[in-house]
């Protein structure tokens, strides 16, 4: 597939180290665009993906912005730009790991963080971003979650900054369609890579809790950051341009 290799210009991702921004950035790669990324913390992560971009035949850059340093994330988008000649799509799959716990036992402290990394994050990366997606027609897909749709208990962390994600990007396909950008949201479910990887090895999911989880999925079984990646990659792609602002939960039937 060559969804990209017509294209001027490249894309740009977010959390393009962890489970699923990796497999979004390999995949935009191997369908044609060359990209930037970045990461927080691991660099030699970031380092092994951008060698497999590179691999697939397409510039690789990387770069640890803080997302929610506004000038930094404005800074970045730009030097991505000039690298690539332009953007023609932004992908958001960065997001800090996120304990289980019940909103009653939240500390404040600890809801306003995730409210900056979450919704302040996506607010700066897409101001960031529009200059440059205006001239391509670009597109912007955020991944959000599927517990947007269904809530589950003691997720509350994730979900209620991710909704507020998912209103941002109406607002962007509904301000921004008069250039040509479209908005869109991918909300993964129980995977077995990314976040719920991350869970299960924290022990926030015991054995019990993940049986509990497959016996609620339709399919009967966990996704993978392919399938997600295989989303958002159809979201950017000209196969679905007219579709903006709405949100395609990844999640083998969960949120029926």
């Amino acid at each position: 597939m060559s969804d990209f290799s017509g294209r001027s210009g490249g894309a740009l991702v977010t959390g393009g180290s962890g489970g699923i921004g990796a497999a979004i950035s390999v995949m935009l790669a191997q369908r044609g665009s060359p990209l930037a990324f970045t990461y927080r913390s691991n660099a030699e992560t970031a380092e092994q993906v951008a060698a497999t971009v590179r691999a697939a035949g397409v510039d690789a850059h990387i770069g640890n912005p803080p997302l929610e340093d506004a000038d930094a994330m404005r800074a970045f988008a730009d030097e991505a730009a000039e690298r690539l000649g332009g953007l023609h799509t932004v992908v958001s799959a960065a997001g800090p790991h996120v304990p289980q716990m019940y909103l009653s036992q939240t500390d404040p402290a600890l809801f306003a963080q995730q409210i900056e990394a979450d919704v302040i994050g996506a607010f700066n990366l897409t101001v960031a971003a529009l200059p440059h997606l205006r001239p391509s027609g670009g597109s912007i897909v955020y991944v959000t979650t599927a517990a947007t749709t269904v809530f589950p208990k003691r997720d509350a962390l994730s979900s209620i900054p991710k909704g507020a994600v998912e209103s941002l990007m109406r607002a962007v396909a509904v301000e921004e369609g008069r250039f040509g950008i479209r908005a869109n949201c991918v909300g993964p479910g129980m995977l077995e890579d990314g976040m719920a990887a991350r869970l299960m090895a924290d022990g926030d999911l015991d054995e019990r809790a993940l049986e509990v989880a497959r016996t609620n999925i339709p399919l009967g079984r966990f996704g993978k950051a392919v399938d997600v990646a295989e989303a958002a990659c159809f979201l950017a792609s000209d196969a679905a341009n007219y579709i903006s602002g709405q949100k395609l939960d990844i999640d083998g039937a969960f949120t029926i």
